[in-house]
């Protein structure tokens, strides 16, 4: 009897682990309509109110959503249409366009797209994919035969719009802000960038147009804010079947942000970048330890999570070098030192090499000049030294001036993890003398 309850037992705590990991992913993965906004609650009554003077009041408007990547425009615009389809006179009129300037990189294929998507291409035959300004001209048709009181509202939503800035004479968002000014078909357009200098791109013709309605999402909440967004997001919904795991899962997380060792992860990452997509991502690599021999998240997870998140790319291609180009990167390292990070070329590195390979002949083996040659090809290669300049026809390629890419510190990283280093190699960048 006591085996058979220790297996149902071990059962429930597996499912419980599997629907923790889903509930976790779901949030840190796909933000979805059904997350949380943080700290933007102004900006979506302001947005959700604005979008609902089109859709039942029949009033254009322009609005330019504006932040750095991250800070949840996306997400505010989707929980601003979620709430507004809540309305059954809005669900069952309004149409909704949605532009990204990473997909259609010029207006000719945003109108294609906008046709599409409001369903027009067979309207008029294949007039539709004609030249662009029989596109132009047909929609403006359509758009511009409407009144308020007869037409449905039209919702354009147009992500990197800084993108459609740089189309040609900026004509799509010129006819767009020009509708919006008339009293014709009633339109919304809502661009969402992260360019603060975006009016100064608009031409002057465009901005004449545009409402000059702005709203700002600039992640300006505190640390603490900062903290309580962490114990939302890894805190388990009240709907959880298992109410006792909850309970000891909520506590958990609540005593893990209490660490010190914990706040100084959060406090580092919170300084480096207010992101939240940054946030949930150490969340995400924290959570993915969970088992169920292991079923809670400990400060230990945290901590590796961190170092995860905060990995040097570059320090981690000098692991892959060979003890060749590693020695040819100290030997750029006490050039920088000696000169005062003034520019070298291979020449100089070669000497500074052989030097080296003169003092520790009896453990170091010397290669002959063409193959450090091409370790110090790879290493262009790879992006740890670049070209001052663009090559040049005039210069031998040992004599062309070179830059390194990576700093002591990454260096002395490096060499603390390079497996198998020679211990005259790890000698020689410590040394101070050349």
């Amino acid at each position: 009897m006591s085996k058979r309850k220790l297996k149902e037992d071990s059962f429930t705590n597996g499912e419980c682990i599997s629907k923790v990991q889903r509930i976790l992913r779901e949030r840190f993965c796909h933000q979805s309509q059904n997350g949380k906004l943080f700290g933007t609650e102004l900006q979506y009554k302001q947005l959700l109110e604005l979008l609902k003077r089109t859709a039942i009041n029949g009033e254009s408007n322009s609005v330019l959503i504006i932040g750095p990547r991250g800070s949840g425009k996306t997400l505010l615009t989707c929980h601003v249409l979620k709430k507004l389809m809540e309305v059954k006179e809005v669900r069952e009129n309004i149409l909704q366009v949605h532009l990204n300037g990473l997909l259609q990189t010029n207006d000719k294929i945003a109108l294609k797209e906008i046709t599409r998507q409001l369903n027009l291409e067979n309207v008029v035959g294949d007039k539709v994919f004609g030249s662009f300004a029989e596109n132009l001209t047909f929609l403006l048709e359509a758009l511009k035969r409407g009144d308020r009181a007869h037409s449905c509202p039209v919702l354009f939503i147009l992500d990197e719009f800084d993108l459609f800035v740089h189309h040609k004479n900026q004509t799509l968002l010129y006819n767009l802000f020009d509708v919006s000014q008339s009293a014709q078909t009633p339109i919304a357009v809502v661009g969402l960038t992260c360019r603060l200098d975006i009016l100064e791109l608009m031409e002057k013709r465009v901005k004449s147009r545009f409402s000059h309605r702005q709203i700002y999402l600039m992640n300006s909440f505190d640390f603490k804010k900062y903290l309580n967004i962490c114990k939302e997001q890894l805190s388990l919904p009240a709907v959880f079947p298992e109410k006792s795991f909850i309970q000891k899962w909520n506590k958990n997380v609540q005593s893990l942000l209490e660490d010190q060792k914990v706040q100084d992860v959060l406090q580092n990452q919170f300084h480096y970048s207010k992101d939240l997509r940054s946030l949930f991502m150490l969340l995400m690599l924290a959570s993915s330890s969970i088992t169920v021999s292991h079923p809670y998240i400990n400060a230990s997870d945290l901590l590796e999570a961190g170092k995860h998140c905060r990995m040097d790319s570059k320090a981690n291609i000098v692991h892959g070098l060979s003890v060749l180009e590693l020695c040819l990167i100290i030997a750029m390292k006490h050039l920088n030192d000696t000169y005062g990070g003034e520019p070298f070329n291979f020449q100089m590195v070669y000497n500074e090499y052989q030097r080296f390979v003169q003092r520790k002949a009896h453990t170091v083996y010397s290669f002959e000049k063409p193959v450090v040659m091409k370790a110090y090809e790879h290493l262009l290669h790879l992006e740890l030294i670049k070209p001052v300049e663009g090559p040049s026809m005039c210069t031998q390629r040992e004599y062309l001036l070179m830059n390194l890419l990576l700093d002591n510190n990454q260096i002395m990283d490096a060499l603390q993890v390079y497996p198998n280093c020679p211990t005259d190699v790890k000698q020689w960048a410590t040394s101070s003398v050349n």
